[in-house]
């Protein structure tokens, strides 16, 4: 397929995904399809489901819904200043803005799970502090969103992936990148894997598949219990690529090598103080996330 060809609108994709599905396939198989054939352009699993969805119900447009124009905001609506409206929100309402990253609405059951873990986590890192001549080491992995994959630790990185153009991340691809790391640590942190490698992932679907969860039993590591809906308990979320995105906001890269050239020199220059700073943020959001009794975390 050429350049031109592989760069598709929103719409000319939906068109695509009604086609595979009048002819019978899964979003799974059309998702894959797409990759393989657009690479980069391809769009999200998330929005192939959906209209999948909605072309297995009935709907025969690819066009979005009309939108009744802008919303109306409080201050409009009641004819007063955003200031105003500001001020009745925090002082006499008590509410609050969170971080962008926590837009789920937690439910009494997850504030429980984030509480509990929180708590866990106190506990391990206090048992940690106390026990000597056995120094855990606590390692975090977090994921790009679409291109490479990172481990890291309170040293610095340990292990970069790049996804090859053309290639789904699945159970199996992510088992291969755990052994990777596992030798990674087994490199460059030499002795601690013996005494002990604390791993702390998200929920993602390719994390929680069976032949990766087998993967991280082989490894060793000790998998920390993360809450679903919590990148605010994250440090690869809150900390690590936050930083990332704003020393790279508004650059241009040529190509996938600038990329990784650039992703690269940001880690590289980076003293262990860093990395350590990061997860030690980990244990204050903990112990707010207990006094708000699992609520989200302010930015």
């Amino acid at each position: 397929m050429s350049d031109e060809s592989s760069n598709l609108s929103n719409i000319e994709h939906r068109a695509v995904i009604k086609y595979f599905v009048k002819k019978g396939k899964t979003p799974k198989e059309i998702f894959e399809d797409m990759v393989s054939d657009l690479q980069e352009s391809a769009p999200s699993y998330t929005m192939v489901k959906k209209w999948a969805r909605l072309f297995q119900q009935g709907r025969e447009s690819c066009e979005d819904d009309p939108r009744s124009g802008r919303p109306v905001t409080i201050a409009e609506e009641l004819q007063i200043s955003k200031e105003r409206v500001g001020e009745i929100i925090h002082e006499h309402m008590n509410m609050r803005k969170i971080s962008a990253l926590g837009t789920k609405m937690l439910t009494p059951f997850d504030k429980q799970r984030r509480l509990q873990t929180s708590k866990d986590f106190g506990e391990s890192m206090q048992w940690t502090k106390k026990e000597k001549g056995r120094r855990r080491n606590s390692r975090f992995k977090s994921r790009h969103r679409s291109l490479w994959r990172q481990f890291w630790d309170s040293e610095g990185v340990l292990l970069i992936d790049y996804l090859p153009r053309g290639t789904t991340m699945n159970g199996q691809y992510y088992a291969n990148l755990l052994a990777q790391a596992r030798e990674a640590v087994v490199q460059k942190r030499r002795g601690k894997l013996s005494r002990g490698v604390l791993f702390l992932q998200d929920n993602a679907p390719v994390h929680t598949a069976g032949v990766s969860r087998q993967a991280l039993k082989d490894t060793g590591f000790s998998e920390i219990d993360h809450p679903p809906y919590s990148p605010d308990l994250a440090p690869s979320d809150y900390f690590h690529f936050s930083n990332l995105k704003k020393e790279l906001r508004g650059r241009r890269f040529v190509d996938d090598n600038q990329v990784k050239m650039a992703v690269e020199s940001h880690f590289d220059c980076k003293e262990k103080e860093y990395f350590l700073s990061g997860l030690k943020t980990l244990y204050t959001r903990c112990e707010k996330c207990i006094s708000l009794e699992g609520d989200y975390i302010e930015k």
